[in-house]
């Protein structure tokens, strides 16, 4: 292919890069409900292996669609999580928050001795019901499961997909295994990040109604 030969209409570029998922993607594996959300996965970081490592639990779908339709919040670990999901896509004008940034949050930090990506959970406020979208931080998953485990209240929803080296698989195990019956999507391993999760919410806002 030469540097002028190439696809420049966006709907057919969309168009085949779904096609080419469906086709090449074991997705039939799959319950249905959770065939659009590996769909998007897969399209977000183009590995088609990464079905292999999806893990998710028996209601996900149904109580992460649920939770966006009745308007409920997204709280989400970076940035770059929240400016991947698709403000149009969301039913109910669901708030959209990241406290990372928040000016008392490397203080916390420094006072419970962990990351600020920790710290920021903390001041996660009406947790009841909502949605958590980690791609980034290890330590924001880990931190979450502490604050539930303490007696926080739980989301409705807990999208785990943090990305790295250190402490990423371990953090996807231990949401796997949680012992407070939180519904979860992951991708086990070390693969992860932004573009990932935030693909598993505009998966879920698709179909989601107000």
């Amino acid at each position: 292919m030469s540097v002028t030969d190439y696809i420049r209409d966006p709907a057919e570029i969309y168009r085949q890069s779904f096609a080419t998922v469906e086709c090449e993607a074991a997705l039939d594996r799959l319950p249905s409900m959770m065939q659009p959300i590996a769909t998007r996965l897969i399209h977000s970081c183009g590995m088609i292996d990464v079905i292999e490592d999806l893990d998710f639990s028996d209601d996900a779908v149904v109580t992460g669609k649920k939770s966006l339709a009745e308007g409920r919040p997204i709280f989400t670990d970076v940035e770059m999580v929240k400016a991947g999901i698709i403000e149009k896509f969301l039913p109910a004008n669901n708030e959209l928050i990241c406290t990372l940034n928040e000016q008392h949050v490397p203080e916390h930090a420094k006072k419970i001795g962990n990351t600020r990506s920790a710290a920021a959970v903390d001041f996660w406020d009406d947790l009841e019901g909502s949605i958590v979208v980690i791609g980034n931080a290890p330590t924001a998953l880990f931190r979450l499961l502490e604050r539930v485990e303490e007696g926080a209240p739980k989301p409705a929803l807990v999208v785990g997909i943090p990305v790295g080296f250190i402490g990423a698989a371990e953090s996807k195990q231990a949401l796997g295994e949680n012992s407070s019956d939180l519904e979860f999507i992951t991708v086990h391993g070390r693969r992860g990040g932004s573009a990932m999760a935030s693909s598993v919410v505009n998966a879920l806002s698709v179909g989601a109604s107000a």
